[in-house]
């Protein structure tokens, strides 16, 4: 698919598969709605998916590895080398991330969408080596964040193509909090001090200077809060574009999107703004760290799972998630009904 298809592909929820879903949570002996949140996902995800008989065993962790030309201008504490020696960290179980991931069964897979120099990360999709530096030039050009979006929608297909069927959405780039931020800002209408955290551990002065970088990268460039490719184009990075690729692929294909962080948030609004009706396949994993965290859950209209006050990104959030949700579709499927028990049936009051 390319982007024009993924868009038109978005279907609304299947209400009756999850009224179906409903009536089976109900029929289970426990008390009404008892599980909650755990509940309401499973039904949500029988809507994406179409049929009652909820299926996310097989989970993959897409992660958007990509650098970021705005560094440049000190608003990072570490240099691009890092997103090099991370990315290749992922192939080896050497990251949070991997270790969770692989502690719960789910597949992480590294993606280069833009770092500076290859590495033995697949780069068959780099869109190109880093941004520009967007205080001083547009971060990309519009065709480039087209097709870094489209690489995001290809992977989904691929993923679903190999068997899973729960994406979730994770990055590495040294300055992506940077982008993030001036996406948000622009795309929300907020002041950049509002939606602009210290990130991977800034002091308050750099703190400030992070706010002056952005600030001034959008009055130079005017990027329109109405056209989120612009945004993208203007101060955003490879990787927001590949994960909101992510996000509107998957939900063209029925699948649900677990979203991290700020960051992945950033790129999840990024994907509302292209195509309002793919927040019905996202489902937000916990409220980061960062300042913008809640506000961009909010505007996404989605219930947060977790309150962990995370902030490592990389989707370490996201694959937190994993379990609680694979213990509750252990109750969905396994737990005696109460017809199976001969008892009387909880009535709604």
């Amino acid at each position: 698919m390319d982007l024009t298809e993924a868009i038109q592909n978005i279907q609304p929820l299947d209400s009756q598969a999850m009224e179906a879903s409903w009536k089976h949570w109900d029929s289970i002996a426990k008390p009404l709605r008892s599980l909650g949140k755990l509940e309401e996902t499973v039904v949500k995800i029988a809507g994406m998916q179409r049929t009652p008989q909820v299926d996310v065993k097989n989970k993959e962790l897409i992660v958007m590895c990509a650098d970021n030309g705005v560094v440049a201008e000190g608003i990072s504490q570490t240099g691009q080398d890092v997103t090099a020696v991370v990315a290749e960290n992922f192939l080896d179980d050497r990251t949070c991330t991997a270790l969770m991931a692989k502690e719960c069964g789910a597949a992480l897979v590294p993606v280069d969408i833009g770092m500076v120099k290859d590495t033995r990360v697949d780069h068959s999709d780099k869109v190109a080596y880093g941004t520009k530096d967007f205080l001083k030039e547009p971060a990309m050009t519009r065709a480039q964040a087209i097709q870094a979006i489209e690489v995001g929608i290809h992977r989904a297909e691929k993923a679903k193509q190999d068997g899973y069927r729960m994406l979730a959405t994770g990055e590495m780039g040294i300055g992506n909090t940077t982008t993030s931020s001036a996406v948000v800002s622009v795309l929300l209408d907020v002041p950049v001090e509002t939606v602009t955290g210290k990130g991977a551990g800034l002091s308050n002065a750099a703190l400030s200077h992070k706010c002056d970088v952005i600030r001034e990268a959008v009055r130079k460039h005017r990027p329109d809060p109405n056209d989120a490719l612009d945004v993208l184009s203007k101060v955003g990075g490879f990787d927001i574009a590949g994960m909101a690729g992510v996000c509107l692929g998957g939900a063209a294909l029925g699948m649900p999107v677990v979203i991290d962080g700020f960051i992945s948030a950033a790129a999840a609004i990024t994907a509302q703004h292209i195509r309002p009706q793919v927040t019905d396949y996202l489902l937000a994993s916990h409220v980061s760290g960062e300042p913008a965290s809640e506000l961009l859950i909010e505007k996404l209209g989605l219930d947060p799972w977790l309150h962990c006050n995370m902030r490592l990104g990389e989707g370490s959030g996201a694959v937190a998630m994993f379990p609680i949700l694979d213990m509750a579709l252990k109750v969905y499927y396994s737990m005696a009904t109460f017809e199976g028990i001969h008892i009387e049936a909880y009535q709604p009051l």
